[in-house]
């Protein structure tokens, strides 16, 4: 095998290509908040495609805007009613722990009506509440009180632009499935000619992938609500197939099931308050259900599945995970497993070439 001579002119376009993978890097990292919802409207518009085609074709809605809006309203009214279906036992837990609050308010004050306690507080200690005011602690307390209320406006106001956002997602959605055929066919025209062979391979792989990884991580999503639900119900936890639902959807971004912890330890104090249990032993049963459904799901469950859809290590998976969630956030953690298994291929064929040296013994053999 002959080595190519590094001409200047080689180098340049070299040294170009990396400087423009490194610009657009920053880009996609800097731009992450502008393009997070068109990145989730594409995958929202390639995850309904199909059964926008199946309304319009098969169900005869012969205008295609038509046919998007009655699968996004069916999709819309599928989530609705396994939000409606998990509310009520909500509802039922959350008028326990209104009880129990107001159980342990008349008993640590001696009153039924905590307004009533609150304002003959006020009046006993009306002497004292006015000289701290006038005291110099009351103002340092104002000074690193007023920021962090400066904080939760601020924490406010992006919650509006999440709501936001999502109108925007659901209008890039529908625009993008008016025209996805157009779209997909044609995306290739922003490449010069003699490059668009190398995009369309490399868009076939990333499509053939992404299949794999939504069907991998779709089952074992299935799998670990369906583990969490049982294990939950065996402890009586309350909202234990509530919480199997959610962590199941969540778990759709590998490890994202872990912030269920938080509700989790929420609904433990609740139980405890409500039987008189202790709490650390409420919550270390939960926590045990927990860590005995991610060590199946880490050991059995993960590497049979996404192993072999995937073809990656899950020591591989976690690193890849790590990696493509710092350099592109929530965005990497989605498309994370999909590009680490197209670089290991395309490391493998362009960079190592290991399938040429697989085939040239044989061709050696053959001529012999």
């Amino acid at each position: 095998m002959k080595k190519q001579e590094i001409t200047f002119d080689r180098f340049i376009r070299i040294s170009a290509t990396i400087l423009l993978i490194i610009v657009v890097f920053y880009l996609v990292n800097y731009l992450s908040g502008v393009l997070l919802p068109f990145f989730i409207a594409w995958l929202f518009a390639y995850l309904l495609y199909p059964l926008v085609k199946f309304v319009q074709y098969k169900m005869h809605v012969k205008v295609r805007s038509l046919a998007i809006i009655i699968t996004m309203l069916g999709v819309l009214g599928i989530m609705a009613g396994v939000v409606y279906a998990i509310i009520p036992s909500m509802i039922e837990q959350i008028d326990k722990l209104n009880n129990i609050l107001n159980n342990w308010i008349s008993q640590t004050t001696h009153s039924s009506d905590f307004g009533s306690y609150i304002s003959q507080w006020v009046e006993k200690n009306q002497a004292g509440i006015e000289k701290f005011m006038k005291s110099k602690d009351f103002s340092e307390i104002v000074k690193t009180t007023m920021p962090k209320l400066f904080i939760i406006v601020g924490q406010t106001a992006s919650i509006i632009i999440s709501v936001i956002a999502s109108l925007i997602t659901l209008l890039y959605t529908f625009f993008i499935l008016q025209d996805y055929e157009f779209l997909t066919d044609n995306w290739i025209r922003i490449f010069p000619k003699k490059n668009r062979p190398f995009w369309a391979e490399l868009m076939q792989d990333v499509e053939r992938e992404l299949n794999n990884y939504i069907r991998g991580q779709g089952l074992v999503s299935l799998c670990l609500g369906i583990l969490f639900g049982i294990g939950l119900t065996i402890i009586d936890f309350p909202m234990a197939i509530a919480l199997g639902i959610m962590m199941g959807l969540m778990n759709l971004v590998p490890y994202l099931h872990t912030l269920a912890l938080i509700p989790m330890a929420f609904l433990a104090m609740l139980k405890a308050a409500d039987t008189g249990q202790n709490y650390l032993i409420v919550f270390g049963l939960s926590l045990l259900v927990f860590l005995i459904v991610q060590v199946i799901s880490d050991t059995v469950l993960t590497p049979k599945i996404m192993g072999k859809a995937m073809n990656l290590n899950p020591a591989i998976l976690l690193l890849s995970l790590s990696i493509w969630g710092t350099l592109l956030g929530f965005i990497g953690l989605i498309v994370a497993l999909p590009l680490t298994t197209l670089l290991i291929a395309y490391w493998k064929k362009y960079v190592t070439q290991e399938k040429q040296q697989e085939v040239s013994p044989q061709n050696e053999e053959t001529t012999d």
